[in-house]
């Protein structure tokens, strides 16, 4: 049945009062243990919001984090250009008072409330809803919240959904903590055995420390755009479902280098669904500090055994480093892990499989051995990578594509090389295969537009993402 709420403050509300010194420092130590604030936008939680509003069919809907003296937003849909507010009482200041979800049907009838600067400010606040994010140790770090123009009641199975949506947003922290922890113990580790090299007079290079900060989960929301570059990629799953296990990214290193990766974990569902979002955040961390490609898979290596959450699960990857070349395009160095190899496509309409000898799979054994090579991607060139569910994908006689298939298939592609379009067109070729795919396929390409021949100036790089299965390609962007 509905649930009127009553609105709530430190000093307004039964069971709801103003934490103490010594509690809150508490709820402060949870909360930087988690080393959330201010960090990037985060595809995950951007999905959490947005689900919400979907779901309450509401404008506003926001992660939050509540910080010493402002509410942080860590995600927040239909609020543009709203990074934090004030703490003041009345909302989230008070939502995190106690662990039940707080309902404020109407906030000018709340004596609290109503002076909050969403409810007297030009968003005019009139609902309020939050779920508390509350820690296995029963701190509260911040809120899920929903928020609407007009006075509204929402029902019990609705307060039971707003508790869920808090629950994943925990859910994904911990698998960052977890992520970071085993990225702490490794930079540890690592140090003591250089330490003792250098004890040992044995001549290695140091072993640079591990990132601190980890960022986004499963999928980017959007390409970055790379000048000089042209990128574009495309993400189906066989099932809707199930979650699937491909992954890929494009992140800057530094003021001229970007990196890349695109990989498989092994399985579905949302064991792979943890065990992708610790590899991205891994993938990243490591890349930040020591952006050496077969470096960095041997760090996402030991990373995976570490974790015992993990089992016996694996993943392959492809990682490269991209830098501009002293002339034109780019130097690229690529590693490979268990991975389908990278193509490598020719202005001449020439293929050539970009495969270093020796990259094992991840996260399987101890000891695992990378390598990588480096290639000279000029202007009309570009690489393609992909994960298996597009060579696995069957024909009308139910063969497999396979990678001669491909082969032929990015061959028959003559003329300058356009990232948009090979991935346009390998799109193309799997909507074209009578029995669809049987796996989740992920599209990752890179190219380099030609001079334009008007003004000799380099065309401006954009980034493409093409629209999932089951949109038609009328639909995409």
């Amino acid at each position: 049945m509905p649930q009127a709420g009553h609105a709530t403050s430190p000093a307004g509300m039964p069971g709801r009062v103003a934490l103490s010194a010594v509690e809150e420092a508490a709820r402060m130590d949870a909360v930087r243990r988690y080393d959330i604030l201010d960090t990037p936008p985060d595809g995950a939680f951007d999905r959490v919001a947005a689900m919400a509003a979907r779901l309450f069919k509401v404008p506003v809907a926001s992660v939050t984090i509540v910080d010493e003296d402002r509410i942080w937003f860590k995600a927040a849909h239909g609020l543009d250009d709203v990074s934090e507010i004030g703490r003041e009482p009345g909302l989230c200041g008070s939502a995190v008072l106690a662990d039940e979800i707080l309902v404020i049907p109407d906030t000018l009838t709340d004596p609290v409330a109503c002076s909050n600067a969403l409810v007297t400010g030009p968003m005019g606040v009139r609902f309020y809803a939050a779920a508390p994010i509350i820690t296995g140790d029963g701190h509260r770090l911040g809120t899920v919240n929903i928020l609407d123009t007009r006075p509204r009641l929402i029902t019990e199975d609705d307060t039971a959904t707003l508790a869920d949506l808090a629950a994943i947003v925990l859910d994904e922290m911990e698998v960052r903590l977890a992520a970071l922890n085993a990225l702490r113990a490794e930079q540890e580790r690592r140090r003591e055995q250089e330490e003792a090299r250098q004890r040992a007079e044995r001549d290695k290079s140091a072993i640079e420390a591990f990132a601190s900060t980890l960022q986004r989960t499963l999928l980017p929301p959007a390409l970055p755009v790379v000048p000089g570059l042209e990128l574009a990629c495309h993400y189906a799953t066989a099932s809707p479902q199930n979650v699937g296990g491909d992954f890929y990214d494009v992140f800057p290193l530094d003021g001229k280098r970007w990196a890349f990766f695109l990989g498989d974990v092994c399985g579905k569902g949302p064991e792979a669904a943890a065990l992708t979002s610790l590899t991205r955040y891994t993938l990243r961390a490591a890349a930040l500090i020591a952006p050496d490609p077969d470096v960095v898979l041997t760090s996402l290596n030991t990373a995976l055994l570490l974790d015992p959450a993990i089992g016996s699960r694996f993943c392959t990857a492809v990682f490269g480093v991209l830098e501009p070349h002293e002339k034109e395009g780019f130097i690229v160095t690529v590693a490979t892990g268990g991975h389908p190899p990278t193509y490598h496509l020719r202005h001449s309409g020439a293929v050539e499989a970009v495969q270093p000898k020796g990259g094992m799979l991840i996260g399987a054994v101890d000891g695992a051995h990378f390598a990588s090579l480096t290639v000279h991607l000029a202007p009309g060139e570009g690489l393609l990578l992909y994960t298996d569910g597009l060579t696995e994908a069957r024909t009308l006689g139910g063969d497999m594509i396979g990678e001669e298939g491909l082969t032929r298939f990015l061959a028959a592609r003559t003329g300058p090389v356009s990232a948009a379009e090979v991935v346009g067109d390998t799109v193309g070729l799997i909507d074209a295969m009578p029995h669809g795919v049987g796996d989740d396929v992920a599209l990752l390409a890179l190219s380099v537009p030609l001079a334009d021949a008007a003004d000799g100036l380099t065309a401006t790089a954009t980034a493409h993402t093409i629209a999932p299965a089951g949109e038609t390609p009328e639909s995409r962007p």
